[in-house]
């Protein structure tokens, strides 16, 4: 996995995500609502809302507020409209970030992401620029304590797993994003320790990155980054060793 996820994973337990729950929760429901009205507002038939309400529940957003944004999208309420924009560029270390923005105000998202670039050391580049290395896929985190390998390939493997890495105490279970709901459902049924699921986008080429100042300077930017109101994920392909990680976090 990249260290990107590992970052993801560092801040979770520290308790970062707790301090951002209510900007957390907002971008969810934000994506809940998006994903409804453009593939309906049934989970069944809509494998990206079905992986946007996961991701919700993973994240321990109440019910109801799942409920109240699918009533919005499917016309029982006003709801906004959001599109989907992205923006590539460049952190400290030729670091590559795509960043992906679900808003209903594209100048506001433009100007936030290119500030959060300019104040951080990073820079805006060129559609194109770096979108080619990543690609879409479908992760799926099992707790790898008490757990083996070739349980989790017996379990999931029928239903698409293509890879599996561990990742310290879990395994990164790896599928197509068309096969995340079907594999997640086949862990849970062998009674597997799931801990989270979403479909992300990972990078084909990592870049290590080995000064711990210029981790922070990396690091600095990504969260300069999720904290615009209308990024919902930024995807980087750095891979910072975790006694590094463990340092500036």
């Amino acid at each position: 996995m990249s260290g990107h996820s590992k970052w993801s994973t560092i801040k979770h337990k520290k308790g970062a995500a707790d301090a951002r729950r209510g900007k957390l929760f907002a971008k969810l429901i934000r994506g809940i609502e998006a994903a409804a009205k453009v593939g309906g507002a049934n989970p069944d038939g809509n494998p990206t809302l079905a992986d946007a309400i996961q991701k919700a529940r993973d994240a321990s957003v109440p019910k109801d507020n799942i409920e109240r944004a699918l009533k919005r999208a499917s016309g029982g309420q006003d709801g906004v409209d959001y599109v989907v924009v992205y923006y590539e560029g460049y952190a400290p270390g030729g670091i590559a970030l795509y960043v992906e923005c679900l808003t209903d105000n594209r100048n506001r998202a433009a100007n936030d992401v290119r500030a959060a670039f300019h104040k951080n050391g990073g820079s805006l580049a060129e559609p194109g620029a770096v979108n080619y290395l990543f690609s879409r896929a479908g992760v799926i985190e099992v707790d790898a304590r008490g757990t083996d390998e070739d349980d989790v390939l017996m379990a999931g493997l029928d239903a698409g797993i293509t890879d599996v890495q561990r990742d310290g105490d879990a395994y990164a279970v790896i599928t197509t994003p068309a096969d995340l709901i079907a594999v997640r459902r086949a862990l849970e049924d062998a009674g597997l320790p799931v801990l989270g699921s979403e479909s992300t986008m990972l990078p084909s080429v990592t870049v290590q990155v080995t000064d711990e100042a210029v981790a922070r300077q990396v690091l600095r930017l990504v969260e300069a980054l999720e904290d615009c109101d209308d990024v919902q994920n930024v995807y980087a392909n750095f891979d910072i060793p975790d006694r590094i990680l463990e340092a500036v976090a």
